[in-house]
C-alpha cells in the first residue's frame, strides 16, 4: 500500500473525511457519515432545482457551495424588479416560526425563503409569533 492509500484507509477507519477529498469537494469539520449525508442532500437540492428550472419556494442556504452568491443574486433580482440601485440594496432577515420547509407552499413575494442556518451558543423557541 502506498502512503496515500494508508492515509485514506486511516481516515475512513476513524470516520473522518480524507483531506485529499477537499480538493474536489467542500471543506467541513463533520464526520464522514454526516458529511456524506450532507453531500447527498446538496446533490438532491441541485437535482430538484435543475429539473424544474425554477427557484424553489425555500432554499437550503447552507447546502449551497457559495451561499453569498445566492444572497447577492437575490439583491440583484430585487433591484432590477423594483428599479432600485444595487449599491443601495442590503439584506434584511426575518425569522419565521416555520420548522419544516415543506410547510411554505407559496414563494416569497420579495426576496427568498431560506433554511439551514444555525445558532451557536443559543437556541430558538418555536411558537412565539410576533415576538
Amino acid at each position: 500500500m502506498t502512503e496515500a492509500m494508508e492515509k485514506l484507509a486511516g481516515a475512513l477507519a476513524l470516520n473522518n473525511v480524507p483531506h485529499n477529498w477537499f480538493k474536489v469537494a467542500y471543506h467541513s469539520n463533520k464526520s464522514l457519515l454526516v458529511w456524506l449525508d450532507d453531500l447527498n442532500r446538496r446533490v438532491q437540492q441541485f437535482a430538484d432545482w435543475s429539473t424544474e428550472f425554477d427557484t424553489p419556494n425555500v432554499v437550503w442556504l447552507s447546502g449551497l457551495f457559495n451561499p453569498m452568491s445566492y444572497l447577492t443574486a437575490i439583491m440583484q433580482v430585487t433591484a432590477r424588479k423594483d428599479m432600485l440601485p444595487l449599491d443601495d440594496m442590503c439584506l434584511k432577515t426575518e425569522v419565521m416560526n416555520v420548522f419544516e420547509p415543506e410547510e411554505q407552499t407559496e414563494p416569497c413575494e420579495a426576496g427568498a425563503f431560506i433554511y439551514g442556518l444555525s445558532l451557536e451558543g443559543a437556541g430558538w423557541e418555536l411558537g412565539r409569533n410576533g415576538e
